[in-house]
């Protein structure tokens, strides 16, 4: 069919004119399909393409009752760190991790995830790009990527705008379900080191080193040994596999993935009402970009630590003879970690959780 015209002879409007590339957006489809080749399971059916992802349940046989798991979640504003320095291909580890190291928290294994991806205008290589990065995170966390879809917004984003989501789901046997009612008196708390700022706590770190300072992405610091835009986009640890791992070697109590709202506010969040989590500073020392934005921005230390995880990117709760255990399964998987703290009574204390001392110099 041919344009519609009236009759000076203008042509009428079309998706095109509106700003929307349907030939750029199946180029895209085209070129992200070897990578999510890479991310599949034995249970995954069919190919890219579909309505929908389809996963085969009867997998699920083996369990005597299977609870399945989900969760949401996206990278926040380190999204704009990746448009700034044109580099698409990292943020996909992040999203990955924002999600299923969620899931794994209650013990739940990781099966099958998909994404949304939301731009300006579809660069077909771009878009494929950050699929790439998804795909590999998944492989790393043990998942599939089953679907996603990629929606083209002009006039709401800029033609370099995009942002990320994700949803997975796990599955976990329900005797095997880890939390708070597993949690002891004397419980040890192993951190697990993390690989940077990880994805929150963006919209700080941008104002303080970005707006206030004027520090340049590609300015060299030395505390880094890189850039300050290659540190501030190194990708978020994905701890699933790890600490599926440690449930196999060694009896866990519950597990924290250390995300918005900080190490306290998150650990918290596992502790039953008639216990507390007393974490020591003193055990480890934070990498140098969180005294580079706390120095920088003269931001007190609470507040870095309500919105930073410093340092530890997940914790899991284990009775105290279990710590040495734990500690070597992790150390041969080549995860730093070590014994930050303890599980006491409450007592008076009004929170689940508190950190004490002073950090390591």
């Amino acid at each position: 069919m041919s344009p519609v015209s009236d009759q000076s002879g203008t042509t009428g409007a079309s998706y095109a004119a509106a700003g929307v590339d349907i030939e750029a957006g199946d180029r895209a489809v085209e070129l992200m399909k070897e990578w999510v080749k890479k991310a599949q399971r034995p249970e995954v059916l069919g190919g890219l393409g579909g309505f929908a992802g389809l996963f085969d349940a009867s997998a699920l046989k083996r369990y005597e009752r299977p609870l399945l798991a989900s969760a949401t979640d996206g990278v926040g504003t380190k999204v704009d760190i990746a448009r700034q320095m044109g580099v698409y291909d990292t943020i996909g580890h992040d999203l990955v991790a924002m999600v299923m190291d969620d899931i794994v928290v209650c013990g739940a294994e990781p099966l099958f995830m998909t994404d949304y991806i939301c731009v300006g205008k579809v660069h077909p290589e771009r878009v494929a790009s950050i699929v790439k990065g998804i795909a590999e995170g998944c492989v790393l966390a043990g998942c599939a990527l089953v679907g996603g879809e990629t929606a083209e917004h002009p006039g709401l984003l800029g033609e370099d705008d995009f942002d990320v989501a994700g949803a997975g789901t796990g599955v976990v046997e329900a005797d095997r379900l880890l939390g708070a009612d597993r949690i002891r008196t004397g419980d040890a708390v192993i951190a697990m080191a993390a690989s940077g700022l990880h994805s929150n706590g963006y919209s700080l770190v941008r104002h303080v080193l970005l707006n206030q300072a004027g520090l340049a992405l590609d300015a060299r610091i030395e505390e880094f040994g890189r850039t300050l835009g290659e540190e501030l986009l190194e990708p978020t640890k994905i701890y699933s596999l790890d600490c599926l791992a440690l449930t196999r070697t060694t009896e866990v109590h519950a597990f924290s993935h250390i995300t918005g709202g900080g190490l306290a506010a998150n650990l918290a969040r596992v502790i039953p009402d008639e216990l507390h989590a007393i974490v020591d500073r003193s055990t480890w020392t934070p990498a140098p970009v969180f005294d580079l934005v706390g120095r920088t921005g003269r931001v007190e230390r609470l507040e870095l630590e309500k919105t930073l995880n410093m340092g530890v990117g997940m914790m899991a709760i284990v009775p105290s003879e279990s710590a040495d255990a734990a500690l070597a399964t992790l150390a041969d998987r080549g995860v730093d970690a070590w014994v930050a703290g303890e599980i006491t009574d409450r007592g008076e204390h009004t929170t689940g959780a508190e950190l004490v001392g002073d950090y390591a110099v």
